[in-house]
C-alpha cells in the first residue's frame, strides 16, 4: 500500500506553509508582543490566538486517551472534510467512495474540489457490505467515508464491515462518529495506531451541546494530522471557542446527564410514534434523532412548520421517500410534537 507521503498530493507535499508569528514564536515567558501588528488595547481578544490550539490539545487528549499530535482541531467538522480533499484528492483525476444516503457535506466538498463522488447504497437496514462498497474503488481512489452512527438514518454501522474496509481499502478511510456519545458501540478512537490510514472525526456540537462555537475535531496518525496543519488557515480556531471548548471539558458530568436523558427520551418518543395512526415504520436509532417513514411526509412536514414545529424532510433522500427525521428535544418539545401529530 502506499504511504501517507504518496497519497498527499504533489503540490501538496511540496508545499511551504504559511507562517504566522505565533507559529514563530510559542513561548510563555514573553510579556511585550510587539511581532503581530495587533492592537496592544482591548485585552485579551486583540492577541491571535494559538494557530495550534495546544492547551485545549492536550486536556482532549486526556480526555480521548489519544496522543495531543494525533488532534486536528477546525471550524466544525466541515473544515476537516474539505481539508481532507485539498489534502489527498487531484482535482478531476481522482474519487472518492462513500455510502448513500449520508451525511451530505461528503458530496458537497467533493464538488467544491471537482473530484468524483461516488455513492453506494445501503441495503434495506441501512447497513453496508464492504465487499460492495469496494467494489466501487479503484487506484484514484483516495477518501472512503462512513458514518456511524449514520446521518440521516440513524443506525450504528456494522463493525465488521468497517474493520473489512479498513483491512482492505488502500487510501483513506474517514470515519464520522459526530453522534458516537448517543451509541452503545465503542468508538474507534482506540484503533488509531492499528489502522494507520484512519481518520475519526468527532464534534462538540452534539452530546457537548455546543453547536454555536463550531469546533469539530479529527483524529489521525500524527502524519496526516501534520499534513492537515500544514494546509489548515493560520488561525481557524479562535481564542472564544478555544476557551469555551475548555471550560466545557470540566462539565463533563452536565454532558453525560444530558446525553443519558435524550437516549431515555428518544426511546420514549419512538415509542409514541409507533402508535401514530400516520407512522408507517420507526426505524431503530443510536443517535440523538430517529428516520420515521409516515404516510405522507410532505404533507406532515407542511403542517408541523405551519404549527410551530420544524423537523427534517427526507423525503427526497435516497431510500427515505416518504421519511421525515426527527430530532430529539425536551420533553415539553417532544410533547408538543407529538400532540401536533395526533391531530393530523
Amino acid at each position: 500500500m502506499k504511504s501517507i507521503e504518496q497519497l498527499t498530493r504533489a503540490n501538496i507535499r511540496s508545499l511551504k506553509p504559511y507562517s504566522s508569528a505565533r507559529d514563530e514564536y510559542s513561548g510563555l515567558a514573553a510579556s511585550v508582543f510587539l511581532d503581530a501588528n495587533e492592537n496592544p488595547y482591548n485585552k485579551p481578544n486583540n492577541r491571535y490566538p494559538d494557530p495550534l490550539q495546544q492547551t485545549l490539545k492536550k486536556e482532549i487528549a486526556a480526555l480521548k486517551s489519544v496522543r495531543p499530535g494525533q488532534i486536528f482541531l477546525g471550524n466544525g467538522s466541515d473544515e476537516a472534510i474539505d481539508l481532507l480533499f485539498r489534502a489527498f484528492c487531484q482535482p478531476q483525476e481522482e474519487n472518492v467512495v462513500a455510502i448513500e444516503p449520508t451525511y451530505g457535506m461528503y458530496k458537497v466538498c467533493a464538488g467544491i474540489n471537482d473530484v468524483e463522488y461516488r455513492p453506494v447504497l445501503l441495503d434495506e437496514q441501512y447497513q453496508f457490505s464492504a465487499d460492495a462498497l469496494l467494489e466501487h474503488a479503484d487506484a484514484q481512489s483516495k477518501l472512503l467515508f462512513l458514518c456511524s452512527p449514520n446521518n440521516p438514518t440513524g443506525n450504528d454501522l456494522r463493525r465488521e464491515e468497517i474493520i473489512r474496509v479498513l483491512e482492505r481499502f488502500e487510501g483513506l478511510v474517514v470515519l464520522d462518529e459526530a453522534y458516537n456519545d448517543f451509541s452503545d458501540a465503542p468508538s474507534f478512537l482506540l484503533e488509531l495506531d492499528r489502522y494507520p490510514r484512519l481518520i475519526v472525526l468527532q464534534t462538540f456540537s452534539k452530546a457537548w451541546g455546543c453547536a454555536a462555537i463550531r469546533l469539530g475535531m479529527a483524529f489521525a496518525s500524527e502524519e496526516i494530522i501534520a499534513v492537515l496543519n500544514k494546509i489548515k488557515y493560520p488561525y481557524n480556531v479562535n481564542r472564544l471557542t478555544q476557551e469555551y471548548a475548555r471550560q466545557m471539558l470540566h462539565r463533563r458530568g452536565d454532558v453525560e446527564r444530558w446525553v443519558k436523558q435524550l437516549k431515555a427520551e428518544r426511546e420514549e418518543v419512538m415509542q409514541r410514534f409507533a402508535r401514530l395512526k400516520c407512522t408507517v415504520h420507526v426505524y431503530p436509532s443510536d443517535a440523538n434523532f430517529f428516520l420515521v417513514h409516515l404516510t405522507d411526509a410532505v404533507g406532515i412536514y407542511n403542517y408541523l412548520v405551519g404549527a410551530g414545529i420544524i423537523v427534517r424532510n427526507r423525503h427526497h433522500v435516497a431510500l427515505c421517500g416518504n421519511c421525515l427525521r426527527v430530532t430529539i428535544g425536551t420533553r415539553p418539545e417532544n410533547d408538543r410534537l407529538i400532540e401536533a401529530l395526533q391531530n393530523w
